[in-house]
């Protein structure tokens, strides 16, 4: 007879909006059962190394079917009940190209470095994950170390990393901001300048053979994104203390493009009135109007007569410069020039400032290790609290009870039936026939190694954001995201850069004109003095990805009441969406409970006695006692982190 166990909520595909809610219900003391068919966490929200990206990109580029281990599953269904098949295939990633511009035979022979043996059971993208895992068991201070000890003497400011965000607002704990900036995420400019020897030698040329080598240096997220300071998610990362299995990297520069080149935007008031952009008429132009947008709500009379305008026309009448409202526009809203109103320009104006200044000089903090940590970070957590992980776990189907129209179990490809309340189901794993009348929208995506960056200046160690307006009235701006090796997502001397906008064509179509402008394509020695200024393009992929998010449930056909269904990544450039709905699903299950309340301090945890008994008895190895001495040990090592307990209200 196949096992039968009755889980609380149960949970297919490990995105973030999945792994949120799993942490938050096991917090709440709700047994949780997660499964994902991938051999790898964070689905379409994944970071994998160089050669698990090429893995990736080699299955989504076959889309091989995936039989059934079990035919004799429907046996297990009984006369008052009916399935809801879901689907094998994963059609969320569409249109992969990737393109080498250098000598890809100079690889064909060469081994990734400290890269593990492939088990049978294991694909190149497991292998990889394992190595992953087992060097993030160290705590952050350790990796911290292991890594600035592998960085030659000059170089090794350049790695430190921001430390872990934590629960005390900066303003508030005004001590501990100036005794520790890099745990509150600054990292300044001036680290990174400092120079070295290739550079004084001039840029060494990086080949395809050095890429597959060092490949295991690459952490290359699926979906580029940045966490705003004062956004939901870092809120959630410092009430929930899961911002402890992280570390955390300050957006140094917002850069943007304007008459064919790239220069920095000024965006704080220290920025502005040190900028050599702006005369100083336009200073004192662009300081009153951001201070009219941080508390524009007291001032409706401004505004109120646009309020069915764009925010591009809205500019254009407060008798500022071209120049300041491209910056405004497209480098501070970072919002549409034609489908943006006046009040979602101001809005998102405001969200900017007010992010200003929390973590650094810009309102942006990037994850070390790439976007792919913080699913697995809440994955931690529910883990932490009993949640049960299976990988490589596909589900043939739900299984409804007629009569009362609710989902009672699930059938895996095992032949196992397990039964549970609560079922979450991300969107890609729901057959066709569920989501007839759902229409998606699909986001274009490019990474790039590129061998320096777009915006080259005295320090080295930068992470950029550019936001490149269209050419073509109606089309969406390109969000350019450029990570520096300090974030720990690529090799040293090289550059990742993420493209990403909502899709009108394939990703190639809407995203290689605006890498032509930044970028140099050419692999020939003989090029034009203008292309020789740009960064080279060492590498490329260009993939479509399905945007789910925004579509309610009642758009499904037919789906029980106690099924919920978690969308996949945006095109917004921060979390929110997938917050808030982690939060709306988890309050619809338990309107009762706080959506992932702080954990208690280990002082205060009371032990029953059958719990202490072992350790009196002298057995060391016991369960029991482990979480006493590793509480000990994370806490003689964080010695770099701003400590939350003791400041807690």
């Amino acid at each position: 007879m196949p096992s039968r166990s009755l889980m609380h909520p149960w949970t297919t595909y490990q995105g973030l909006p999945e792994s949120i809610i799993a942490a938050a219900c096991a917090r709440s003391g709700q047994r949780v059962l997660h499964v994902d068919s991938k051999n790898y966490y964070g689905g379409n929200w994944a970071s994998f190394s160089f050669s698990g990206l090429l893995s990736w990109i080699k299955e989504n580029q076959q889309k091989t079917d995936i039989s059934d281990e079990c035919e004799d599953w429907r046996k297990l269904i009984l006369e008052n009940e009916e399935v809801i098949s879901l689907s094998k295939k994963d059609k969320t990633i569409q249109h992969v190209e990737d393109f080498c511009f250098g000598d890809q035979d100079s690889a064909e022979n060469v081994e990734e470095a400290g890269a593990l043996l492939k088990l049978p059971a294991f694909g190149a993208s497991d292998a990889d994950r394992v190595a992953q895992e087992s060097k993030k068991e160290c705590t952050p201070v350790e990796n911290t170390l292991a890594e600035v000890e592998s960085q030659e003497p000059e170089k090794a400011t350049d790695t430190e990393p921001a430390s872990t965000v934590e629960g005390n607002d900066p303003e508030i704990t005004s001590e501990n901001e100036s005794s520790h900036n890099t745990a509150l995420g600054e990292f300044t400019p001036e680290t990174g300048s400092a120079p070295s020897e290739s550079s004084a030698q001039g840029p060494k040329k990086i080949t395809y053979a050095q890429i597959v080598r060092e490949g295991r240096r690459f952490n290359i997220d699926l979906v580029s994104k940045l966490l705003y300071s004062r956004g939901l998610l870092i809120d959630l990362l410092i009430k929930s203390n899961v911002s402890r299995y992280a570390e955390f990297k300050n957006a140094t520069r917002i850069l943007a493009f304007r008459e064919g080149k790239v220069e920095q935007v000024p965006c704080s008031r220290a920025d502005v009135f040190n900028s050599r952009q702006l005369t100083m008429v336009e200073k004192r132009m662009l300081m009153k109007f951001l201070t009219f947008c941080l508390d524009y709500e007291q001032h409706p009379e401004e505004y109120q007569d646009y309020e069915n305008s764009t925010f591009a026309q809205f500019l254009r009448t407060r008798k500022l410069t071209p120049s300041l409202q491209h910056f405004i526009l497209h480098s501070i809203a970072m919002v549409s020039e034609t489908d943006c109103s006046t009040l979602e320009g101001l809005q998102a104006t405001r969200k900017f400032l007010q992010c200003l200044g929390r973590y650094g000089n810009t309102p942006f903090l990037f994850p070390l290790y790439g976007q792919g940590e913080i699913p697995q970070c809440f994955c931690r957590l529910c883990a932490v609290f009993g949640g049960i992980y299976c990988l490589r776990h596909s589900v043939q189907c739900l299984v409804v009870d007629k009569e009362s129209g609710r989902c009672k179990a699930i059938v895996d490809h095992f032949g196992q039936r397990i039964s549970a309340n609560y079922f979450i189901v991300e969107d890609s794993y729901l057959s066709e026939s569920t989501c007839t009348n759902v229409c998606y929208r699909q986001i274009s995506r490019a990474v790039l190694i590129t061998d320096q960056s777009v915006l080259n200046t005295d320090a080295e160690q930068q992470v950029s954001i550019l936001t490149v307006p269209p050419e073509d009235v109606g089309k969406p701006a390109v969000c350019v995201i450029e990570l520096c090796s300090s974030t720990m997502t690529c090799m040293k001397e090289t550059y990742l850069v993420h493209l990403t906008c909502p899709s009108t064509k394939t990703a190639r179509q809407d995203l290689e004109p605006v890498v032509q402008k930044l970028f140099n394509l050419n692999e020939e020695k003989e090029t034009e003095d203008e292309e020789l200024e740009k960064p080279r393009v060492l590498w490329a992929v260009y993939f479509n990805m399905k945007d789910s998010s925004g579509v309610e449930k009642k758009s499904y056909d037919d789906l029980p009441s106690n099924v919920y269904v978690c969308s996949g990544p945006d095109s917004a450039l921060g979390n929110d969406c997938a917050v808030k709905q982690a939060e709306t699903i988890f309050h619809e299950m338990f309107p009762t409970e706080e959506f992932c309340p702080p954990p208690p301090n280990p002082e205060d945890i009371i032990y029953d006695e059958d719990e202490i008994a072992p350790e009196e008895s002298g057995f060391s190895n016991s369960p029991e006692t482990k979480p006493e001495s590793s509480t000990e040990e994370s806490s003689s090592g964080d010695s770099t982190a701003v400590k939350k307990e003791d400041n807690e209200e």
